[in-house]
């Protein structure tokens, strides 16, 4: 069939709209028909060739929609369903088996590859292979083939075009603080950049009972929004010495978790130096590959503090996204406070006002 798509050709270039044909669903698949998709930094990285893909490629990796037809061997999953879409993963690695399958072995391959397990595509244009299956899905689309593995069933009563973030993004933030650093009710939170997985992550923290939720980030507007959504502190580390006032804001002690959203390795090595006595440090910013970062180790050693890198919020979707869900129902996760549409001809523009923070969270809908 005959879609509509974004399409990235040639690295670091503006998206395209291009007319691509799809095929059929394969099995263990289901065409989901896209009402909205989130832009993700993620998308940028890789449109940039940071993270590479094979191009030409659609990307997107936060979609929601309906399912229209499923592939053979699909009984979970069946036409009318509402859905959020999610990463992939194999299914079958020990870290899959074990309930992780944000670490699956084969993540590369499956999210990156630009192709199903059996190299084929599920995307062409007028004859010549297109990358497809980013994520799972390639959401930058009106209709994708998506592994049932990347599918998550919502219920009727939750809006689609607000939904599409909590499989990748805010999942991430969200599952940082809850699944990952395990923040407890009465702890201190730093959370380094307010971009949506900062701004989620802030949101987590307030909705499980944090009780100093400190913002940090050098634009002024993303800070303010962050207090009309958990925020109890902010720091515009541009503007202000960041030791000096995370020591001010916790009577000395620091912080007991830190997670660096950023990916900037001078911004990790701040996190750290952040917390206090046991306290914990998370990484899910996308550095470049082959960036490094340096701790000090003396003082450090009478901290006993740890460092976890953290992919998609160690969540597994089918099971995380209702939960966010749930607290979004409950007023503790206002997905609608950090989004901004826009039509799938204004994806670039989405992107530059993603990049700026003008958006915290632009929405691409269809």
């Amino acid at each position: 069939m005959e879609i509509t798509a974004a399409i990235t050709r040639v690295k670091g270039e503006p998206f395209e709209i291009a007319t691509l044909q799809l095929d059929d669903p394969a099995p263990g698949e289901v065409r989901v028909k896209l009402a909205a998709t989130g832009v993700c930094h993620t998308d940028a990285i890789t449109r940039d060739q940071v993270y590479p893909t094979p191009l030409p490629a659609v990307l997107g990796h936060e979609g929601a929609g309906v399912v229209e037809a499923v592939g053979e061997g699909v009984t979970t999953i069946k036409p009318g369903d509402r859905v959020v879409l999610g990463f992939n993963s194999c299914g079958e690695c020990s870290t899959c088996l074990n309930g992780r399958p944000a670490y699956c072995k084969n993540f590369y391959d499956y999210n990156f590859g630009g192709t199903r397990p059996n190299k084929s595509t599920a995307l062409s244009d007028n004859g010549s292979a297109v990358s497809s299956h980013f994520f799972g899905q390639s959401s930058f689309a009106s209709h994708a083939n998506v592994s049932v593995r990347s599918v998550v069933p919502v219920t009727d009563d939750v809006p689609l075009e607000l939904l599409g973030p909590l499989g990748c993004g805010l999942m991430t933030g969200a599952g940082s603080i809850i699944n990952s650093l395990k923040v407890g009710a009465g702890e201190s939170v730093a959370i380094f950049g307010t971009g949506a997985v900062g701004s989620s992550a802030i949101m987590a923290a307030a909705a499980v009972g944090a009780t100093t939720i400190i913002a940090i980030d050098l634009v002024d507007s993303r800070l303010e929004a962050s207090l009309d959504y958990g925020a109890t502190h902010t720091i515009n580390s541009g503007d202000e010495d960041l030791a000096e006032r995370i020591s001010e804001i916790t009577g000395g002690e620091g912080v007991n978790v830190a997670l660096d959203t950023t990916g900037v390795t001078a911004v990790t090595r701040q996190a750290a130096d952040a917390v206090g006595i046991n306290g914990r440090v998370g990484l899910v910013g996308a550095p470049n590959l082959g960036d490094e970062v340096s701790f000090e180790v003396g003082a450090s050693l009478l901290k006993g503090w740890s460092f976890q890198t953290i992919i998609e919020g160690d969540a597994v979707p089918q099971d995380f996204i209702p939960k966010l869900v749930h607290l979004w129902r409950q007023g503790k996760f206002p997905i609608e406070k950090l989004i901004k549409t826009y039509p799938l001809e204004q994806i670039n523009v989405a992107f530059e006002d993603s990049a700026s923070g003008k958006t915290i969270k632009p929405i691409v809908t269809f």
